[in-house]
């Protein structure tokens, strides 16, 4: 099968397996020229929670490549078949473990329902199994809780739950942009209702970061030295009526809540070293490509950013969030008011978003090509799905099974 990119409204239908894997080797390379190993201080054994794309990948993988850390990975993928290519993340996991193995490194990858009181069960197992294959303790030093998911089922009740989009209390409007011909829509989204702010809530809030930190301390897999780590974005004012003061916004302030309760129940009683929301730049993703302004809000900041010689990706954010924050030299982790850690203070420095807001005010659909990195973000885009990658010839046949 030849397979190139099938997209549609800012969502692409499939993926390439060989172009995941060249991706997946070259943050590799990158998190293994950035990071060294501090014996006693940098993670030995790590669970990555939602695994496959993203920040989650690139946490996994700046704790393998960068650390060599036994990692345990768990994310719910689609496999491929004779007509269709699965998700991306399937095959970036794969790659993963490939180049793991490759290395020498221990890792475990679960393919399977995070939210499942099952998986968790099985996570542990997993976890004392590459521990002892490793010979070292079954004590995990890092939990990165990385899940994005649009539903969940509570484990006890079995109701499913669905995530929305929307903004709370009034209707929104912005213009937002086609990264693939460049062209300006005016996006709408009618305020949400009492039930969907709740049901956000439930499938992105914090509620299931804190089952997790439960189960792995009845499974005694935690230790003083155990830091957890989640992520959140917090984003510039122009979109705060979509993001941060929407139902996507509710449900990270519920992450912040959980993050409180892991510190007062765990932290404080010296059974954990802490747990953390790390507030992350906007990047390309498979979901920031379909909230309303942010696509041009990011094609903007890409050019502003990289003009400056400040734009990171997620490898990039993650590789300063372990080596500057989580494990910095000095041993402390900085922090906000809030008890956040900010990798987004370049994204957010004023001069920065004063430049971001100029130029979103000068950019037409005539200069689109020019004035914003529009070719930036579609590359991102289609490189989270294994396409637009140099070195990868798209013209040869792939087996998918």
């Amino acid at each position: 099968m030849i397979i190139k990119p099938m997209i549609r409204n800012n969502i692409c239908l499939n993926c390439h397996p060989a172009g995941c894997a060249v991706s997946v080797q070259r943050q590799i390379e990158y998190a293994k020229k950035n990071l060294t190993k501090v014996e006693g201080k940098t993670p030995k054994l790590a669970l990555v929670i939602g695994c496959s794309t993203g920040y989650g990948l690139a946490s996994r993988i700046s704790a393998a490549f960068g650390y060599g850390a036994v990692t345990v990975g768990v994310s719910f993928e689609k496999e491929p078949n004779e007509r269709q290519t699965g998700t991306p993340g399937f095959h970036n996991n794969a790659a993963f473990d490939r180049e793991a193995e490759k290395a020498g490194l221990v890792s475990v990858t679960l393919n399977g329902d995070a939210f499942s009181d099952e998986i968790k069960a099985e996570i542990c197992e997993s976890v004392k199994k590459a521990a002892a294959k490793a010979g070292i303790p079954a004590k995990i030093d890092l939990v990165v809780y990385s899940l994005a998911s649009p539903v969940r089922t509570d484990p006890k009740t079995k109701v499913m739950y669905k995530s929305v989009i929307k903004p709370i209390g009034a209707s929104f409007s912005g213009k937002t942009l086609n990264m693939m011909d460049g062209t300006f829509i005016i996006a709408e989204a009618k305020p949400a209702e009492e039930d969907e702010i709740l049901n956000t809530v439930k499938v992105m809030g914090g509620e299931d970061w804190e089952l997790w930190i439960d189960a792995l301390d009845g499974a005694g897999l935690l230790s003083p030295q155990t830091r957890a780590i989640a992520y959140t974005y917090i984003g510039p004012e122009l979109s705060w009526a979509i993001y941060k003061n929407g139902t996507i916004g509710k449900a990270k302030e519920d992450l912040e809540r959980a993050c409180r309760e892991i510190n007062k129940k765990y932290t404080a009683q010296k059974k954990m070293n802490g747990a953390w929301v790390s507030v992350n730049k906007a990047v390309v993703t498979r979901s920031s490509a379909v909230i309303p302004i942010i696509p041009f809000y990011i094609a903007c900041l890409f050019k502003v950013m990289k003009d400056m010689g400040l734009h990171e990706g997620c490898i990039e954010q993650i590789v300063r969030l372990y080596r500057d924050c989580l494990y910095s030299a000095e041993g402390s982790v900085p922090v906000d008011s809030e008890n956040r850690i900010r990798i987004d203070d370049w994204e957010m420095r004023d001069d920065v978003q004063k430049a971001v807001n100029e130029k979103m005010k000068i950019v037409t659909p005539e200069n689109v090509f020019t004035e914003t990195d529009i070719a930036g973000f579609k590359h991102d885009f289609l490189e989270a799905h294994g396409f637009d990658i140099e070195g990868v010839n798209y013209d040869t046949d792939i087996i998918l099974v």
